[in-house]
């Protein structure tokens, strides 16, 4: 699953979703059936926490048995008839199940449904049917268990059970998602979303990842709505009891988990290809925009062929579809033949799209197309391997978006969008383990976080980077083929890379997923002759500051070392495995630079003696260093002054030498780290003086690009121009918020233009220009932006605006944007963007962004509960504060105001407010001395 995660990314104009899907609960169905009284399944949720230093705070684990084995499916045969006018769906399931010990009672999942009958008929006609005589639900833990009047017999039987369910509006399970016809007219979708634990909403089943059987699906559905399932169609017929109905019945499909099973019943159009190894492809799409699914089907034909010879085990169903979803939580999931994407994840209009949007695209279907082999083929054995899942398919997804699209130097991205994302999360003390036991399904919603994706994502690459590309495919494909239709943990792999490289995988890995966090190597030199000796140690890196206790933990670090002589190529790679180690580098002489960690790979910081320092800043300004090594440098310097190992000061002057960059990337990340200290410091009475230092940074890039794109540029394949395109929206929203004269004035003249439809703004500067009228705009300003958000068409630009919404400054017109995010014209899902994008652009923003989530939480929370949603929520609205108090004060609400699902959110939020302060206290006095002197005339 995609999830939207917060990726880090200046101005939000890249986004970036972390797959997830929100926990939410059903209301309950209305009607008593027969006798049986209808039970309402509320999921009290408590979190699982995995080690870490405070504990103290979190609740107890709650129990949790997965389910008996004594019966297990083999097929579902499941029928499903959605009732789109009332909201409630009938269904029919036989299943042929083995009983492999004798017994009189079936415990299966089941969640906000009713049984209405269930029996049991042994293999062959051998002896009457059973009927069920008692269902007994078991709410809080999702379960039923059924009972029979004698013992099932060992062997096989069909078990059937007719049942009642409602078409939910919680984006989870088999839910209802709202669109408008070409015409205007508001209708219905009934669609699925059952990863984690929510194909038990829509059918009683064995909803545990490692139980997989066959499914034979037949939809009954109006006769003029699409209907689609994991499978192809193999048969349709008028129903025999209603001629406005068809039966749909599907193909059987491969043996598989039910966290993957999918269908979907609504009105779309589509466009097809067929991949160069014979897969039918098709991209859903709503009505009348077929066009805007041509992108994503360019990029998944070439996709799949790409992933065949990369794992050398060929896709296994004849189809593929890919179906934009109106109402979607997560930002994509890889349902195996039928990947579900919100729009924004899907559609490209050629000439409304602008060029983060075509990258993400693309990335999302990367990820979820590999999926359909890592995950869906081979799926993890229990939650706890979710990393495995998620981590090498975030990974693998860039791998692919380059063999696609060479021009968008999407390694250097990885390192700003993902790497220093995880570093930044797993260096608080209430991060986690990548591997983190989970026992109640209340539980699994936590760790779809940035650690399972981003930080595994990242060991990954380390990994793949240590065994070379060819040891790794060989071991991915046998263990592809060992494992292929079955299931298996993270050891299972490693083992296979283990056979296929010769190298100690099991041993240097397990210290990457099963301790949380990652070290800092410090680093120190002497010349020797024509030899460097290079002085190496270990501790972990906090982010309060180093590690000192005494039971340091320790890494298996795979270290790599380059020179002056040839940055690009590594020289030396070492394995350190102790606290320290001393390394000699031959030949180099004492003028050249030595450089640990070339290509920013491996999961550390780095702090250099200041010599060595001192010796890699002129590669800065000169360019010598590669760009991901000049991101890495500096984003590891910013990290250090965080923690209180360097003054915030020597960052400033360091991001100065930044003068002559011409690489998105590096200014992305740039921008981001003076957006973090930007809101640090609106907390003081300098907020003015650092956005002189940013206008200043800024300037001379904004003025080489301009505001017009040059030739072939935001137009595949025009080489460097798609970063291009990336970067003057970047930079020219920087300068416009931070209120750069001539960037305001050009901003205004252009957004008339295009509110009067002289001259529309092309899509890669509306983002910019919007974000920059609105941060100095009026009521007027604010009024033509909604009118332009309720006349857009593309759910894109509709989202473009939610975001920068809240760059509004006058705290009336703050208020009327965070009404607005609460209304009929945003998405449910979108809500949490409008309501970040308020919190993340003032002080006075972050205080009317809490106080309105606090006045309304019954209602955020019932809308996102249990979800990663309401953790993104809570992320966006608290993460900026810097005074003691606020985290005493946040910690206090959400302890009368439970939130299980995002449980540790809040607890790293008030870690991170406390850093955020303590950070204050220490560098506030230097930086503004700095600023001051920086701009004083010289004596």
């Amino acid at each position: 699953m995609l999830l939207v995660l917060g990726r880090r990314v200046s101005l939000s104009f890249v986004k970036r979703v972390i797959p997830q899907d929100p926990v939410l609960l059903s209301k309950p169905i209305l009607q008593n059936f027969r006798t049986i009284q209808f039970r309402v399944i509320h999921s009290s949720t408590v979190f699982a926490i995995a080690t870490r230093q405070n504990t103290d705070t979190m609740p107890e684990r709650r129990p949790f048995v997965r389910l008996p084995t004594d019966v297990y499916p083999v097929n579902y045969g499941l029928c499903l008839k959605p009732d789109l006018i009332d909201f409630t769906f009938e269904g029919k399931l036989e299943a042929i199940v083995e009983v492999n010990l004798a017994t009189n009672q079936i415990v299966m999942n089941c969640a906000d449904i009713d049984i209405i009958t269930a029996s049991f008929v042994p293999e062959g006609g051998e002896g009457e049917e059973i009927n069920a005589t008692g269902f007994n639900y078991q709410n809080e833990d999702e379960k039923v268990t059924l009972s029979f009047p004698s013992a099932l017999q060992k062997g096989s039987g069909t078990l059937k059970i007719d049942f009642v369910g409602e078409l939910n509006d919680k984006m989870k399970g088999f839910y209802r998602s709202k669109y408008a016809t070409p015409a205007g007219e508001i209708r219905y979708a009934a669609v699925t979303q059952f990863e984690a634990t929510d194909a038990r909403r829509a059918f009683p089943c064995w909803d545990e990842p490692a139980i997989k059987a066959t499914f034979d699906i037949s939809l009954i559905v109006p006769k003029d709505r699409v209907a689609l399932s994991n499978m192809n169609v193999i048969d349709r017929k008028p129903h025999p009891e209603d001629d406005s109905l068809l039966e749909v019945k599907f193909a059987t499909t491969p043996i598989m988990s039910t966290y993957l099973v999918a269908f979907v019943i609504g009105e779309y159009d589509f466009v097809e290809g067929q991949s160069s190894d014979g897969v039918t492809v098709r991209v859903y799409t709503p009505t009348g925009k077929a066009e805007q699914g041509k992108f994503a089907l360019e990029v998944a034909v070439k996709t799949l062929p790409f992933y065949n010879d990369y794992f050398n085990v060929p896709y296994p169903l004849p189809k593929i579809d890919l179906i934009a979803i109106a109402d979607f939580a997560a930002g994509a999931m890889e349902n195996w033949g039928l990947v579900t994407y919100r729009e924004t994840a899907l559609l490209i209009d050629p000439k409304n799209s602008c060029s983060s949007s075509r990258q993400w695209v693309a990335l999302v279907v990367g990820h979820e197309l590999a999926h359909q082999w890592f995950g869906n083929l081979v799926t993890m054995e229990w939650w706890t391997h979710l990393w495995l899942n998620e981590g090498f398919a975030s990974w693998i997804e860039y791998l692919c978006v380059d063999h696609c699209f060479p021009d968008y130097d999407i390694w250097t991205q990885f390192v700003s969008a993902d790497y220093t994302r995880a570093l930044d999360l797993d260096a608080l003390d209430n991060s986690h383990p990548i591997e983190v036991n989970v026992g109640h399904p209340s539980e699994v919603d936590e760790i779809f976080d940035a650690i399972s994706y981003s930080k595994g994502a990242s060991v990954i690459r380390m990994l793949h980077n240590y065994i070379g590309d060819e040891d790794f495919r060989k071991g991915m494909h046998s263990y592809l083929l060992k494992f292929q239709h079955k299931n298996a943990a993270t050891e299972d792999l490693w083992d296979c890379l283990e056979q296929a490289s010769g190298k100690p995988i099991a041993l240097v890995m397990s210290s990457w997923t099963k301790q949380m966090g990652f070290p800092i190597i410090v680093v120190d030199q002497e010349q020797q002759g024509d030899d460097r000796i290079l002085k190496i140690s270990q501790k972990k890196f906090c982010a309060s500051g180093p590690h000192n206790g005494e039971d340091c933990p320790n890494w298996m670090v795979p270290i790599s070392i380059c020179t002056g002589e040839d940055p690009g190529c590594t020289k030396l790679k070492v394995l350190l495995d102790s606290p320290e180690t001393t390394i000699t580098i031959n030949n180099v002489s004492p003028d050249q630079w030595v450089k640990i960690n070339p290509g920013t790979v491996g999961f550390y910081r780095i702090q250099y003696s200041s010599a060595m320092l001192e010796s890699l800043l002129p590669g800065i300004r000169d360019l010598t260093l590669l760009p991901v090594d000049r991101l890495g440098l500096q984003n590891d310097l910013f990290s250090l002054s965080r923690a209180g190992m360097i003054s915030t000061v020597e960052v400033l002057k360091l991001m100065e030498a930044f003068v002559n960059e011409p690489n998105y990337t590096v200014w992305s990340d740039l921008s981001c780290n003076l957006g973090v200290l930007s809101s640090l410091l609106s907390h003081t009475d300098f907020h003015e003086e650092i956005q002189e230092f940013i206008r200043d940074l800024f300037t001379p890039i904004g003025l080489k690009l301009g505001w017009e794109c040059k030739q072939g540029e935001g137009e595949p394949p025009g080489a460097g121009g798609h970063l291009d395109a990336l970067l003057r929206g970047l930079v020219l929203g920087k300068l416009g918020k931070a209120g750069h004269k001539p960037t305001l004035e050009e901003a205004r003249r252009r957004f008339k233009d295009h509110v009067e439809g002289k001259q529309i703004l092309s899509a890669d500067l509306r983002s910019p220009v919007y974000l920059t009228v609105l941060k100095h705009g009026d009521s007027a300003t604010l009024e033509t932006m909604l009118k332009l958000h309720k006349q857009a068409d593309m759910q894109e630009e509709k989202n473009r605006i939610e975001r920068v919404l809240g760059a509004i400054s006058a705290p009336d017109l703050i208020q009327k944007v965070l009404t607005f995010a609460l209304s009929e014209d945003v998405r449910p899902q979108d809500t949490v963007s409008v309501i970040g994008g308020v919190a993340g652009s003032s002080k006075h923003g972050r205080k009317a962004a809490w106080k309105f989530v606090k006045d309304n939480w019954e209602e955020l929370h019932n809308r996102y509960q249990g979800g990663f949603l309401i953790s993104r929520l809570i992320k966006l609205s608290v993460d900026g504060f810097a005074i003691d108090k606020m985290a005493a004060e946040v910690k206090s609400f959400f302890e009368s105001h439970h939130a299980p699902a995002a449980e540790r959110t809040v607890q790293q939020c008030c870690e991170n407010i406390l850093l955020n302060a303590a950070w204050l206290k220490r560098d506030a006095d230097d930086i503004h001395q700095y600023l001051l002197k920086r701009k004083a005339p010289p004596v």
